[in-house]
């Protein structure tokens, strides 16, 4: 008998309507399940646990595992969503609590949902196992005062790495006990450690051992992960684990039933202009189709925005009050938050509409269809994504909805890309000194720095200069060859993890205070600006009054039906070149790597009117710009061709405007290379910005790729080193397009030509921005 989830799919494909659209279809197997016993040495009463919760034997990477960490490894466990991982290291950490009443175990998670939600879980098998003494307890900014003091008593302790970073290692005086006996560091979602978050987290357990050592402890590092392509040197940096002492586990035991994921590519509208039908309306029918059939189902967006956008749709053509449709972001408080996680589990709500908030491995019950609105960036995080369904064991159903940007049609023109690749690699740099210095300046507060000692990847000479330049400016003081903390500061809190700043934009309802979501400080001016429309769980309110300097945006909530996108402008100059191509004599086929400084203002906006996405209207803004050091990819684009027909002096006449296209090439260009750079690193979209110089007389003008966190995230220097690969990508995307002019799919929207010259035809965007990119892959001109 088909099951609900079936029946759809089979209407799906018979309804002519719908399934022209679907680029792809595949039939995933499921998979059976592969069982070893349970160790026979655990502790009785943990053996009597897992009886006691239904569990007499292990799937076979689970007993792999265990075995890695009983005999002393450091072990990544990186298995598909719902293969059990938490077991992989609940069983030993609980078998050694059990034994020995000093040990501690500390368990990292990378949101606050999340720890919570484990802790319930290590509660119950400590209720299992008849220890009640064995307890869990959440350390993070919303646990209150009280509890705090009793969490330094816990035998299990779960708290995230901003927490660690600033509210435990500076105080380890008052953990003295804890980290005498921790036994075990866990880093559960070790695929989130990446980028800018991945190396400064890399650079707190650098911190954490160092306070360990000093208590005489060492304690075990396990990490969880999804399938990403490189989990044991992702690992292996973000732990501080040699190779030769970790132990990967990736193949799984664990089931899985079938799957049906298909790729539904919305039907182009205007192919002059390669406009195609929105992807938001494409995935609120899908959605629609999946509540109407009773089909519970999770709906991830690619931004804030877009979550409130399409909670509004389905809310408005809900057959009730549209409450059975939530939404679920960062921004939201705790008690919002809460209130749609335990609907999910008690399958009280048919729809929630989610950015990457509910990505991650948070129990929310059994799902069995996942929509993702639009490509979310990297095949690891859509087969993460799709891995929310199904966790019955059920026949379950995943619809990626394209839009119309470059990397989702890649995709759509390139299925196998989803389907048939492997994942791609995550990248940090903790040994980047912008990020690496402000870490030592917290870890001399922690503990005064010996002498000889090391931090890092630096040797005891480079530390010991790091340390003279810091005690050159005030921080530390020399004494006897040890270094100790001498500034009034307390560095951990001007020291971010997740970005620029810590320091949240909160907002208030103008009418009574009340606080309803926070923002954070780099999307607070593109989101708060005086006037917009800022959308809270479909519900709009405008932005009356921003108190820049208080980090307050004051709103009130109002009835239209028009949402607004800010407009920003970008300059960008070079401050250091790390690594260059060519001979550099002339700027043809020039490509560079370096420092670069970046000046980021949002200029205005635009509103854009619900359902139909028109254009009804602009507004000006007036904040102040927003300032970055970091790192860059640069492309130096030739000269431009010669008009066709015209050589010579003679072409001097026309090379005005023809050299004014291909300028418009240049941008064309860089808006394919910008997109396409994500699929060469394991990064978020907005991880990668792009900026183009104004161009001197005899040049295009510069392109430029950057990373959008301080100091650099590594990927412009891996974009650097794969250049040729990059190009040809985004040469690819471009020239096998099948709009006419120029589109969002490869090169951006074009607006309608002008009046070509009769003799000498200006080339169309997409025909000047594949001509930039041939030169740049050539070297040479097109």
């Amino acid at each position: 008998m088909e099951t609900a989830t079936e029946e759809l799919v089979a209407r799906w494909r018979r309804d002519p309507r719908i399934a022209a659209s679907f680029v792809a279809i595949r039939e995933i197997p499921p998979r059976a399940a592969r069982f070893n016993d349970v160790p026979a040495g655990l502790d009785p009463r943990l053996a009597a646990g897992l009886r006691a919760r239904g569990i007499d034997r292990l799937y076979s990477h689970q007993r792999q595992a265990i075995d890695a960490i009983a005999a002393g490894k450091d072990v990544v466990v990186a298995t598909p969503t719902a293969s059990g991982k938490s077991l992989c290291y609940n069983v030993p950490v609980f078998d050694a609590l059990l034994r020995d009443p000093t040990a501690r175990a500390l368990y990292l998670y990378p949101t606050k949902a999340l720890a919570r939600d484990q802790v319930a879980s290590l509660r119950e098998l400590a209720t299992a196992c008849l220890a009640p003494d064995l307890g869990a307890a959440v350390f993070d900014g919303d646990t209150p005062g009280d509890h705090r003091r009793k969490a330094r008593q816990a035998r299990v302790l779960a708290t995230n790495p901003d927490m660690l970073h600033t509210g435990i290692l500076p105080h380890h005086a008052s953990w003295a006990a804890f980290f005498a006996g921790l036994r075990f560091v866990i880093v559960d979602e070790l695929h989130t450690c990446r980028g800018y978050f991945g190396s400064g987290v890399a650079n707190v357990l650098r911190r954490l051992r160092r306070i360990a050592r000093f208590y005489g402890a060492a304690p075990q590092m396990i990490a969880t992960s999804a399938t990403i392509g490189n989990p044991s040197e992702l690992a292996g940096r973000v732990l501080g684990t040699p190779a030769d002492g970790l132990v990967l586990i990736s193949d799984s035991g664990a089931p899985a039933g079938p799957r049906t994921f298909l790729v539904y590519n919305p039907p182009v509208i205007d192919r002059a202009l390669g406009l195609r039908a929105s992807y938001l309306k494409a995935a609120k029918r899908v959605t629609q189709d999946l509540m109407a059939a009773g089909i519970p189902t999770l709906v991830f967006t690619r931004s804030r925005r877009a979550v409130e956008i399409l909670v509004r749709y389905l809310r408005d053509e809900s057959d009730g009050d549209g409450a059975d449709v939530r939404g679920y972001r960062g921004g939201y408080l705790p008690d919002r938050r809460r209130e749609v996680e335990g609907l999910l589990r008690q399958g009280a709500t048919r729809a929630v509409v989610t950015t990457s908030a509910l990505e991650l491995g948070i129990d929310i019950g059994g799902l069995d269809a996942v929509v993702l609105a639009g490509w979310p960036g990297s095949r690891a995080a859509a087969w993460q994504r799709a891995g929310r369904a199904g966790r019955r064991g059920l026949p379950s159903v995943v619809v990626l909805v394209a839009c119309s940007e470059p990397l989702d049609q890649y995709v759509c023109g390139d299925p196998e890309y989803l389907f048939g690749a492997s994942p791609e690699h995550a990248r940090i740099d903790a040994d980047n000194l912008a990020i690496l210095v402000p870490h030592i300046k917290c870890a001399a507060f922690e503990l005064p720095f010996a002498p000889g000692e090391s931090f890092g990847a630096l040797s005891s000479d480079e530390t010991h200069e790091v340390l003279r330049y810091l005690a050159g400016h005030g921080l530390l003081v020399a004494d006897g060859g040890s270094f100790h903390w001498v500034a009034d500061a307390y560095p951990a809190q001007g020291v971010p993890l997740r970005g620029i700043s810590d320091e949240n934009f909160t907002v208030v309802d103008v009418r009574d205070g009340a606080v309803l979501a926070e923002v954070d400080y780099r999307d607070a001016p593109r989101q708060l600006h005086p006037n917009a429309i800022y959308a809270l769980e479909g519900r709009l309110h405008q932005v009356e009054r921003l108190d820049w300097d208080g980090h307050k945006a004051f709103v009130r909530p109002v009835d239209v039906d028009y949402t607004t996108d800010a407009l920003t402008h970008t300059k960008i100059r070079v401050l250091d070149i790390i690594l260059a191509s060519g001979d550099g004599s002339e700027p043809d086929g020039l490509a560079g790597y370096g420092d670069v400084h970046v000046v980021d203002k949002v200029v205005g906006f635009k509103k854009i009117k619900l359902h139909t996405h028109e254009n009804v209207g602009y507004g000006d803004v007036t904040l102040p710009p927003f300032e970055l050091h970091t790192r860059a990819l640069w492309f130096d684009p030739p000269r431009p061709p010669r008009p066709p027909g015209s050589p010579g002096p003679s072409a001097t006449t026309l090379l005005g405007a023809w050299r004014a296209a291909w300028v418009e090439g240049v941008a064309r260009a860089a808006y394919a290379l910008e997109h396409v750079a994500t699929l060469l690193v394991l990064c978020e979209a907005g991880d990668i910005g792009r900026a183009i110089a104004e161009a001197a007389p005899d040049r295009l003008g510069r392109i430029y790729l950057y990373d959008t966190l301080p100091g650099g995230s590594g990927f412009a220097e891996r974009l650097f080193e794969a250049r040729a690969d990059l190009v040809a990508r985004a040469l690819r995307l471009v020239e096998s397009c099948a709009c006419l002019r120029g589109c969002p799919g490869c090169v951006g929207p074009v607006p309608p030509p002008l009046e070509p010259q009769a003799d000498t035809p200006l080339p169309t965007a997409r025909r000047a921005a594949a001509g930039v990119l041939r030169s740049l892959l050539l070297d040479g001109p097109p």
